[in-house]
C-alpha cells in the first residue's frame, strides 16, 4: 500500500516511520499541505496520514484539494492534537475516513491502516 505522511513535526513523521516500519507500505513524507500536493500529483497514494496545523497548506484545505481532485480514490486519515474537536467534526464533513488524536499509539495507527487492507 502506498501511504503518504504529511506532518511538519519531524517526531510525528519518525514515530509513524517507526510504527510502519513492519509492514510491507510504500511510505513517502511531506513537511506541509503544498508538498503533499505535489507528490500526490507524481504519484497517487492509496492512502494519506495528514496533520491538521501546517503552514503553507493546512490539511483542511488538503483534505478539500484531495477531495476534489481524487473524491474517494485516496483515504484519509487525520491527525490531531486534543482540543481540536471542531476541527475533527469540519474535516469527516469534508470526507475523511478516519482521524487519531495525539499522542498516538503506534499500535492504534497500525490497526487503523490495517482496516483499509480489507
Amino acid at each position: 500500500m502506498k501511504i503518504l505522511v504529511i506532518d511538519d513535526s519531524n517526531v510525528i513523521r519518525e514515530l509513524i516511520k517507526h510504527s510502519l516500519k513492519d509492514n510491507d507500505h510504500s511510505i513517502t513524507y511531506a513537511t506541509d499541505g503544498s508538498d503533499a500536493i505535489e507528490k500526490i500529483k507524481n504519484d497517487t497514494p492509496f492512502l494519506v496520514i495528514t496533520d491538521l496545523m501546517m503552514p503553507h497548506v493546512s490539511g483542511l484545505e488538503l483534505v478539500t484539494w484531495i477531495k476534489e481532485n481524487y473524491n474517494d480514490q485516496i483515504k484519509i486519515i487525520v491527525l490531531t492534537a486534543l482540543g481540536e474537536e471542531d476541527v475533527v467534526l469540519e474535516a469527516f464533513s469534508l470526507g475523511i475516513d478516519d482521524f487519531i488524536t495525539k499522542p498516538f499509539d503506534p499500535k492504534d495507527l497500525s490497526l487503523r491502516i490495517k482496516r483499509f487492507e480489507m
